[in-house]
């Protein structure tokens, strides 16, 4: 069981990532606490690194902190939120179209936006500027302009340079503020320096400073006159006990520093000496920042600048060596797996924690519950009522989004019978934490689920709590199971698993992988931008394509959708009653998400993988490849899907027009055997 109290790591900046490192890699250090961190994407970028990413020398992922993972590692739990506001009085810290996030400590680490002093892209957030760098045309006649030639315009325009060795480029400077060197550096590399805001018809790239973002002032936080918040020497926020602040969006006020990633980087182990002092009602250590640090500015030459104060040296081909082998050090260390304590076998979580199809059917026929699966059942006694339950222990640590999945996987047994859902009902079984933190679980959890029921005009309209008798995971949020009742009506009669046809289409909704891809995350396999890919499809409701459906329903004649047992195992039991047909797939066509063949080419799977590839044994009798395939396509069969996708099959006529508008992709087609 967890210590009482709440810790907040709001923002994904340098200081926090190395917070959580030092947690993963130290988890006796870790507080005793519960701890989320709270950033708008699942990855931090190292900014030592940028202008390389800019230049085209690095791709996305070489500097790109994996913070879902780290987080997995340290034991803290992970939210992808955009922050919106803090109200410092009633501790809680304010999130985009979901509850509040309540705390009895916070530590912003939130980065800084780039100063407004004039038109142009801002070079922060960087996610903005990059992908507006990405859609520029390098062979565009109109000049792109860098305004703001400090450190950071001079390295992003040289960046620029080797990205674009023949468009013009100009860097806009304050009169006379480059030193002569620099000045005849810039002209070999073909930089015009313009030294007012003259007319520019083409794009600009503002590297005009920083300030904090505009939420800080409106929750009243001491600034500065950059818009960062003032802190003392213990990196605790004047005035706030309860609240710490490091990186770009801070500044001590007796020793204030410029915002830079080496400082934020250097107030990583002081700001969670502190946090965990803070967390022991013990005393805080006082950090006094060196006054100076080395900048390391590379060129468009395979060469550096150094400079150290008033002093520089450079540009040279040693100094940019250097500054590769420091940077590709900083990420080395957030990449090296964290030295795990337990080494129990991974058990997968979400619907691949099903029980396996062979002990299920059996015991199901004991007590004469076996036959015909469907997705969903008619209430007795109802005409046109459907009723259906599901759930899973929790697949992600985020409880709201945990919530939202869990949802939208219970209500996929409604859209695959052809109904929609009016109500649901949900058990939530919560662990042994303290009673405030069970509250605010809750709180999320329902608020995640009544968010897909609100999408479809369905409502929440009771359930039931329960505590666990187990031991509380770490994070404690990953200790919460949901299982939902849910509700609907057909206006036709429901698709069945077992009106398959001869000639019929098959079709499915989305692609298929999430069961290895959330394998492979648990082991440190999965790339951030691959599992972020798989939820991004998976938190998206599929309650739309039944309404797109219902003007050719008469030529749908089966669905179902699939789930833990994989494509294979609910193909076969849409088969189980059709004896007399043949299914052909086209391994080809079948969709998978991005990294989940590779990560079945390399043997990972899902704990359940192994138990639902009995279901190979339809590819001996009525299910039949086109081509021979691949060790990653037949572990693809069966891998387990959460939040999966609907199994469709349909007349040629209805498959032509569900193919030309949506998401629906033919993967095969069923005939009759002769003979």
């Amino acid at each position: 069981m967890t210590a009482a109290g709440v810790l907040l790591l709001a923002g994904g900046g340098h200081s926090h990532a190395l917070v959580l490192k030092r947690w993963a890699m130290r988890p006796e250090q870790r507080p005793r606490h519960s701890i989320t961190l709270i950033n708008r994407t699942s990855t931090g970028l190292y900014s030592g690194m940028v202008p390389g990413l800019i230049a085209g020398l690095y791709q996305r992922d070489e500097l790109a902190i994996d913070l879902r993972q780290l987080c997995d590692r340290a034991g803290v739990a992970f939210v992808e939120a955009e922050i919106t506001g803090l109200d410092p009085q009633d501790k809680c810290l304010r999130l985009q179209d979901r509850p509040a996030l309540h705390f009895d400590w916070l530590s912003l680490d939130v980065g800084a936006i780039s100063r407004p002093s004039a038109t142009g892209i801002p070079i922060k957030p960087l996610e903005a500027s990059l992908a507006f760098l990405e859609s520029e045309d390098p062979s565009d006649p109109l000049p792109l302009r860098v305004i703001g030639a400090g450190a950071a315009g001079l390295e992003v325009v040289l960046a620029l340079r080797r990205r674009w060795p023949q468009r013009e480029l100009q860097l806009q400077q304050r009169p006379g503020q480059l030193d002569g060197a620099t000045r005849k550096s810039l002209q070999r590399a073909r930089i015009t320096l313009i030294d007012d805001e003259s007319d520019h018809r083409g794009p600009s790239l503002l590297c005009t400073g920083s300030q904090g973002p505009a939420w800080l002032a409106r929750a009243g936080l001491p600034l500065d006159p950059d818009g960062r918040i003032r802190t003392d020497r213990r990196l605790r926020v004047e005035g706030h006990p309860s609240l710490f602040a490091s990186g770009d969006c801070a500044v001590i006020s007796a020793e204030p520093r410029p915002a830079s990633g080496v400082w934020a980087v250097r107030a990583g182990r002081p700001l969670a000496t502190n946090l965990e002092a803070a967390c022991k009602g013990q005393k805080l250590r006082t950090w006094h920042p060196q006054r100076d640090a080395l900048q390391l500015i590379g060129s468009h030459e395979d060469a550096a600048w150094a400079r150290w104060s008033g002093w520089r040296l450079g540009p040279s081909r040693l100094l940019w060596q250097l500054k590769q082998r420091i940077d590709r050090t900083f990420m080395a260390g957030f990449q090296q797996p964290a030295a795990m304590a337990d080494t129990a076998p991974m058990a997968c979580r979400g619907c691949a924690a099903k029980l396996p199809a062979q002990p299920l059917a059996a015991a199901l026929a004991r007590v004469e519950l076996g036959g015909q699966p469907e997705d969903a059942a008619c209430l007795p006694g109802s005409k046109g009522l459907l009723q259906s339950m599901d759930g899973f222990p929790a697949l992600v640590s985020d409880p709201w989004l945990n919530g939202r999945l869990t949802a939208l996987h219970a209500c996929s047994d409604l859209w695959a019978c052809g109904a929609h859902v009016s109500s649901a009902m949900a058990t939530v079984t919560l662990p042994m934490v303290s009673a405030n933190e069970q509250q605010e679980l809750l709180v999320q959890t329902l608020a995640g689920i009544r968010s897909v029921l609100g999408e479809q005009g369905a409502e929440l309209i009771g359930g039931h709590t329960m505590e666990s008798r187990s031991a509380s995971p770490v994070p404690a949020s990953l200790g919460v199971q949901i299982t939902l009742t849910v509700n609907g009506d057909s206006p036709q009669s429901p698709w069945l698993k077992s009106g398959l046809q001869p000639g019929d289409a098959l079709l499915i909704s989305r692609p298929l992988g999430t069961g290895v891809l959330f394998a492979g995350a648990m082991s440190g396999a999965t790339k951030a931008a691959e599992l972020d890919a798989a939820l991004q499809t998976m938190t998206c409701s599929q309650h739309t394509l039944i309404e797109q459906i219902e003007p050719i329903r008469e030529g749908i004649h089966a669905c179902t959708d699939i789930t833990g047992f994989g494509l294979l195992g609910h193909l076969g039991e849409m088969l189980q009653n059709s004896p007399g047909l043949t299914v052909e797939l086209d391994g080809s066509a079948i969709p998978a998400y991005p990294g989940a063949l590779e990560l079945l080419e390399r043997g990972l799977s899902s704990t359940l993988a192994p138990s639902n590839r009995a279901a190979w044994r339809w590819l001996e009798g009525p299910v039949q490849l086109k081509q021979p395939p691949s060790a990653g396509l037949l572990e693809l069969l069966v891998d387990p899907q959460t939040c999966g996708p609907l199994l469709l099959a349909c007349s040629n006529e209805a498959a032509t027009k569900l193919t030309q508008n949506g998401p629906w992709l033919q993967i095969g087609s069923a005939t009759a055997v002769h003979g």
